[in-house]
């Protein structure tokens, strides 16, 4: 029992002991807790009073910049005001001038008039007196002095006459040529010929045999739906659609694409896709015609006119696109109107609707220029334009200046170089003949011929041709051109010699 007893008061006394020990151990950290604590505190005190002589510092400076820069704002303001200032003076000064200048304007005028009505009243007075002197009105001493002029003077006014009618002549030529080369000038279309014959790239050659099919039952299904003939030769991947008619080709041919893409090609399935596209043309004819009218700016032209200006897309005349043509024919026209003093917007419309009676000219029987007048009349265009589409060839003849200028341009678009086939033909061949004459003489790298044949440039080696010889070689050029070139203009032979000298640094 007394051992119990013991035990606790040791127990008791321990836990005492312990919890003393740790009283003094926590108030030692306390301390050291509380002097790193002050020591934050001083350290922080000391960095905010950095910071803030710092942002005073700055501020300070800002300040001053903008002190600075408000100052030299100011004087700039300053010098504004007083050149604003010297300006209204200067100003000022010049609407008094011109007050007083127009003020002594008006009295001058006011003295000219006065002046002129006292030598009108002098004149009349003048008339007056002559004419109670004479016995004659001032009518009839007009007539007997031009009759006695004419009888003394006739042979001298007949040549004189002559000789003003001849300048006259020679001055209109002249400008003429002026005004035809200005409209080529602006606008130097390319104009390419149309042939009879489409060629339609096949992915591969397997496909000639889908499109002739069994015992050539698809190929004579697509030529009776289309109108065209279909030639399938030996040329890879290619056949060839030819027709005369440039709009069945054109059906044919986005027909055939679209079968080649869809792959089903049968009399069946030909049949569905040829009368599509044909709906599909119709929209696009209208398109054709919308753009047409676009790019020319005419304006005021019904729908149906619009849809036969799109089918001229699908006619040719003399080599060339009847559409392209009709678009070249009104922008010269325009040109020359503009230069002669013609109504350009009649002359442009009239020119655009020129052709239009080819349209149908294979439907209806006569001249495509009397077809379009009709065309013209039926949709209520007015009498001006289509009595010039009616004589755009010359007959009946043209009565206006504005039927001049279309007769004129249509002219000058149907003989430009190379939109005949014919012409087109020799105008290559002449071209060819002009370089390899050019190419026949020793010393020769490469000749041209441009200019529509005007000139021939040809580049000579300069190790073989030297600046004696080139000067020859012109010459002899020139020569054998004048003897086995049948040419129509002068030719004119440009030699060039370069000689090229390299060398390197290293």
């Amino acid at each position: 029992m007394n051992i119990y007893i013991l035990m606790g008061i040791a127990l008791v006394l321990g836990t005492g002991i312990g919890f003393v020990v740790r009283l003094k151990l926590l108030g030692f950290k306390g301390e050291s807790i509380l002097e790193k604590s002050e020591s934050t505190l001083k350290e922080a005190e000391e960095k905010a009073n950095r910071l803030l002589r710092e942002s005073r510092e700055k501020t300070q400076r800002m300040q001053e910049e903008l002190q600075k820069e408000e100052r030299l704002k100011r004087q700039e303001i300053i010098k504004i005001e007083e050149r604003l200032l010297q300006k209204e003076e200067d100003l000022e000064k010049k609407i008094e001038l011109s007050e007083k200048k127009k003020e002594d304007l008006d009295k001058k005028i006011s003295d000219v008039q006065s002046l002129k009505s006292e030598l009108s009243v002098a004149a009349d007075k003048q008339d007056q007196e002559l004419q109670k002197v004479a016995a004659l009105s001032k009518e009839e001493a007009k007539d007997i002095l031009f009759k006695k002029v004419e009888e003394t003077y006739q042979e001298e006014l007949v040549s004189h006459l002559k000789r003003i009618e001849k300048q006259a002549k020679d001055e209109a030529k002249d400008k003429a040529k002026m005004i035809m080369a200005l409209a080529m000038q602006k606008y130097a279309a390319e104009t390419a010929a149309e042939n009879t014959a489409t060629i339609v790239q096949l992915p591969s050659d397997e496909m000639k045999g889908r499109i002739i099919g069994r015992e050539g039952r698809n190929i004579s299904a697509f030529e009776r739906a289309t109108g065209v003939d279909v030639i399938v030769d030996e040329t890879p991947e290619t056949v060839i659609i030819s027709g005369f008619d440039l709009l069945r080709r054109y059906i044919a041919k986005i027909s055939l694409e679209r079968l080649l893409v869809d792959g089903r090609i049968h009399p069946a399935r030909i049949e569905e896709v040829v009368e599509k596209v044909k709906e599909e043309v119709g929209d696009l004819i209208k398109e054709l015609g919308e753009k047409a009218i676009y790019e020319t700016g005419v304006v005021g032209l019904p729908n149906e006119i619009v849809k036969l200006l799109g089918r001229l897309k699908f006619r040719t005349s003399h080599g060339q696109n009847v559409l392209k043509h009709s678009i070249e024919v009104a922008f010269l026209s325009s040109t020359i109107a503009a230069e002669v003093g013609a109504d350009v917007s009649l002359c442009k419309k009239a020119a655009l609707l020129h052709d239009i009676g080819k349209s149908v000219d294979h439907e209806v029987i006569g001249h495509h220029a009397h077809i379009g007048a009709d065309i013209c009349k039926k949709f209520g265009l007015p009498e001006s334009i289509w009595s010039i589409v009616e004589a755009h060839h010359g007959d009946p003849e043209p009565k206006s200046l504005e039927a001049i200028v279309v007769y004129t341009a249509n002219l000058l678009s149907n003989h430009r170089p190379g939109l005949d086939q014919n012409n087109l033909e020799n105008f290559v061949k002449r071209m060819t003949d002009l370089e390899n004459v050019a190419l026949s003489f020793d010393g020769v790298d490469k000749a041209f011929a441009i200019h529509t044949g005007t000139e021939v440039r040809v580049i000579v080696n300069s190790d073989k041709v030297d600046d004696l010889s080139a000067l020859k070689l012109s010459n002899d050029i020139a020569k054998k051109i004048e003897n086995d070139v049948q040419f129509s203009n002068q030719v004119k032979v440009d030699v060039i010699r370069e000689k090229r000298v390299e060398a390197y640094a290293e």
